[in-house]
């Protein structure tokens, strides 16, 4: 059967997905969703305690703000897939998805010298795509390929075991966040009430979870939950430090100024090396606050690295409110372990201790390169990782080598619908013959310049975030589609006031 043509394919039905889908609407895309619903990670990988991280004015849509932009409350998960739905509806995006429809499969078919130039939509197949569906397996052709199956979600990551201590000799029950997610609420009551969990992890997925784990296990019959911590990081109980909103200390462009960028000259960079103090006073600060508000050294739960290298890898987490109160009830507790692995009776650490589990949890993270190079073919699929362990992508979308493909979702920010939102923007103006791309040699020296400060900023430089400079690269993607970069409406504004969605609302 011959593949069904069309010009842009889209794979990944999240948020990403969505903001292409309504970018490049006008080309009528198909977007291939694995799932039977949109969301993504908010749908598959959360839990009933999940809620953003961020205040929901700095995580909507410049063109279809929250019903409620100004309310201070997170909003839940339920909340935020209300809201794609919402938006999905409201632009009648969802007549171009095919739900329950996962690539298991993309061919190369075009010529690569000829799509590296000229027009994008070059008239002719060049990537055709294996669907699996329940009907079968159907191929599709098209001259672009977006894909927005983002980092995380799929393909949980799972630590290796030494020989003969791995989950095998466990006589009880392990589970990664992934399994546990798909769990109804009588299902994670039956898991974790009046048992012994242990969770391994010590980011928003595992504080969450150890969070649930110590509700459900209240009164004199409940047991304590354990989290297993290999690296430690920063959390935050508000946006609020020192009775001073959050954002004045990393998200303005003052406060930005701080921090290194990409293509400044010798002056700038000069200037930046001399602000390091500036830099690391801003950091102390924020650490000083959360050592008198948090029970950290109570604990043993201050990290050894700055609070900067955890926000430019985006990593710092919200607590939930009651997590320390829980903890201080012995519903939760501390181990901190380099390396662990199995006995049949729990889990064993490096110091030959032992702590005795009914459960395991592994809140351990995704394999999102894995699940990219599961579909990306050879010989694109060795280009996808550097020898860093960062993607190179120009604008966090286009991969200097692989052509006709755009990655939305894989480089990420504080917000990362924000960013998603305006590199649609961006790539369909791309797509639309509105600018051209650099050469491929300018386009490898720009990813390199930013993989460089990543790499300068933190040394969790491997999970590709832009926080520290954000607002510079959102101006250089204005540029290059010939938007105005500064979009507040006086100079106070655009130094001391954060950027979000809403500044970027179209031309």
């Amino acid at each position: 059967m011959a593949p069904v043509f069309s010009k842009i394919g889209i794979i990944g039905g999240g948020i990403s997905g969505l903001a292409a889908a309504k970018q490049l609407s006008h080309h009528h895309p198909v977007v291939f969703e694995a799932t039977d619903s949109l969301g993504g990670v908010w749908k598959h990988c959360s839990f009933k305690s999940t809620k953003l991280q961020t205040p929901r004015c700095d995580y909507e849509f410049s063109d279809y703000p929250w019903p409620e932009r100004d309310n201070s409350s997170f909003p839940s998960y339920v909340e935020i897939l209300e809201y794609l739905y919402s938006y999905a509806t409201h632009f009648d995006l969802l007549k171009f998805v095919k739900f329950n429809s996962k690539v298991v499969e993309i061919l190369f078919v075009g010529d690569r010298k000829t799509a590296y130039y000229g027009s994008l939509l070059p008239g002719q197949p060049i990537w055709e795509v294996a669907v699996q569906s329940e009907e079968g397996v159907q191929w599709y052709a098209f001259e672009f390929l977006v894909i927005c199956t983002g980092k995380y979600g799929d393909v949980p990551k799972i630590p290796e075991f030494p020989h003969d201590k791995g989950p095998e000799i466990f006589k009880g029950k392990v589970l990664h966040t992934l399994d546990y997610c798909k769990l109804d609420d009588e299902g994670t009551t039956q898991l974790l009430k009046g048992k012994k969990v242990a969770v391994i992890g010590y980011k928003k997925s595992a504080i969450d979870l150890a969070t649930e784990c110590a509700e459900a296990n209240q009164g004199p019959e409940g047991q304590t939950c354990t989290m297993v911590i290999r690296t430690l990081h920063w959390t935050v109980p508000h946006y609020w430090i020192w009775g001073l909103p959050f954002y004045l200390f990393y998200s303005t462009r003052s406060s930005q100024f701080l921090h290194e960028r990409p293509n400044y000259g010798f002056l700038r960079n000069s200037l930046c090396h001399l602000l390091s103090p500036a830099r690391q006073a801003v950091s102390k600060i924020i650490e000083s606050y959360l050592a008198w508000k948090l029970p950290l050294d109570k604990y043993g739960l201050r990290p050894d690295h700055p609070f900067v290298e955890d926000y430019a890898s985006c990593q710092m987490a919200i607590l939930p409110e009651n997590f320390f109160t829980e903890a201080d009830k012995g519903n939760i507790a501390f181990k901190r372990a380099s390396r662990w692995w199995f006995w049949e009776g729990g889990v064993e650490f490096e110091d030959n201790t032992k702590l005795e589990a009914d459960v395991v949890i592994l809140a351990t993270g995704f394999d999102g390169k894995k699940k990219l190079k599961s579909i990306i073919p050879e010989p694109f699929r060795s280009l996808v990782e550097f020898p860093s362990g960062m993607m190179p992508l120009y604008r966090g979308t286009i991969h200097p080598l692989i052509p006709n493909m755009a990655f939305v979702g894989y480089i990420e920010s504080v917000s990362n619908l924000h960013t998603a939102e305006l590199r649609c923007i961006w790539l369909a103006r791309l797509i639309d013959d509105q600018f051209k791309l650099p050469s491929v040699e300018k386009m490898l020296q720009q990813t390199t310049k930013e993989m460089e400060i990543m790499k300068r900023t933190t040394r969790f430089y491997k999970r590709s975030c832009i926080s520290t400079f954000s607002i510079n690269h959102s101006d250089e993607i204005c540029e290059e589609m010939g938007w105005t970069s500064w979009r507040k409406k006086n100079w106070l504004a655009e130094a001391f006031s954060p950027y979000n969605s809403q500044d970027y609302q179209e031309e």
